[in-house]
């Protein structure tokens, strides 16, 4: 009898929780069904990812629970399309910024969001990973490997949080391979990518296991370490990237790079900040962690149940309307439609 009576609590209180979650979800939902201009798109009309993310966070939410959505997701894809350029990448060309309006950013999330709404015909999406697969930097130094914002720019650069946007598109939809017919097969050099990855990732000192931006830019500051030569910091949002980037390339969490980088999250766990960078990037960085510990296959971070914290963070910072967003505009967070994109992806995977 107890043991019937103690089944009957623990089914009560998942029942109670996936509610909770799917209460806070809904209203997000139409808070992004609210926000959907007449011509399709969200926010920017010249940065497709900002549409493509709504149109991922939508993509898996039933019409019969909230009504509008398969129109909104329809619309969405249509506008993401329109953007596809001839090279495959989907952006809006911005000359004079020394670039091609973030195309490889743009593009790495809109085949992941297309990819997802199951209803965008394939040949884009081919053309969307000949782009991304073109935008791999090569060569022998520690760039090699990893992805900037674009394809073409005036210096060489490559980042954790780009190179990781396009990993996760690359392996998400490395399906639609089998679609090419006989034709030679697109990738990524995953060696190349793990490579880029692990000269991010901290070797020694209390960042151990964290990684970095890139080896340039100081997002989170620098350290002195033991032998007394200046790093870069490692931060949480970068460290999840990293553990993300490592498992697309087929690292599992018992493997000695993978566990490092969990223990630095252990170490520095929060759902009150990111680590490192306090409120900046604050819900990239819910999202990235929900991602890479879902890709993991990891329950725990130490004694913490990240699925159920993260979710409860997320619901006490929902706003009235459903919306969600970050008073800091690092990383263009004041936007409720990114935030609340971020917000319903995660809850999705907290659920």
């Amino acid at each position: 009898m107890k043991k019937v009576l103690l089944l009957a609590i623990v089914n009560f209180a998942a029942v109670s929780y996936s509610g909770t979650i799917d209460g806070s979800i809904d209203k997000g939902v139409r808070f992004l069904l609210s926000a959907q201009s007449a011509e399709g798109y969200w926010s920017d009309r010249q940065m497709p990812a900002l549409t493509a993310l709504p149109v991922w966070a939508l993509a898996k939410i039933p019409e019969e629970r909230v009504s509008g959505v398969t129109n909104a997701v329809k619309r969405g894809v249509a506008y993401v399309l329109s953007t596809q350029r001839g090279d495959g990448g989907f952006y809006v060309p911005k000359p004079g910024r020394g670039g091609s309006g973030l195309g490889n950013y743009n593009t790495a999330v809109c085949l992941s969001a297309l990819f997802e709404s199951k209803i965008s015909p394939v040949a884009p999406l081919l053309k969307a990973r000949e782009y991304i697969a073109s935008s791999q930097l090569t060569g022998d130094d520690t760039m090699a490997g990893g992805f900037g914002y674009d394809k073409i720019s005036r210096r060489r650069y490559a980042d954790l949080s780009n190179t990781g946007y396009a990993l996760d598109a690359m392996r998400r939809t490395e399906s639609l391979e089998e679609f090419r017919g006989g034709a030679r097969r697109v990738d990524v050099d995953w060696d190349k990518a793990l490579a880029f990855v692990e000269n991010l990732m901290k070797k020694d000192g209390p960042d151990a296991g964290g990684a970095a931006y890139n080896e340039r830019t100081p997002q989170a500051g620098t350290v002195t370490n033991a032998r007394n030569r200046v790093h870069l910091r490692a931060y949480g949002s970068m460290t999840y990237a990293a553990v993300l980037s490592m498992c697309h390339a087929k690292l599992d969490r018992g493997d000695p790079r993978v566990k490092e980088s969990l223990e630095y999250c252990r170490r520095n766990w929060s759902v009150d900040e990111n680590p490192g960078m306090g409120s900046q990037g604050l819900y990239y960085f819910y999202d990235i962690m929900a991602r890479a510990l879902s890709a993991s296959g990891v329950e725990k971070i130490g004694e913490h149940e990240w699925k159920k914290e993260l979710s409860a963070k997320l619901i006490s910072l929902q706003k009235p309307d459903g919306s969600w967003y970050n008073d800091n505009n690092r990383f263009w967070e004041s936007d409720p439609v990114l935030c609340t994109s971020f917000a319903l992806l995660v809850l999705q995977l907290c659920r």
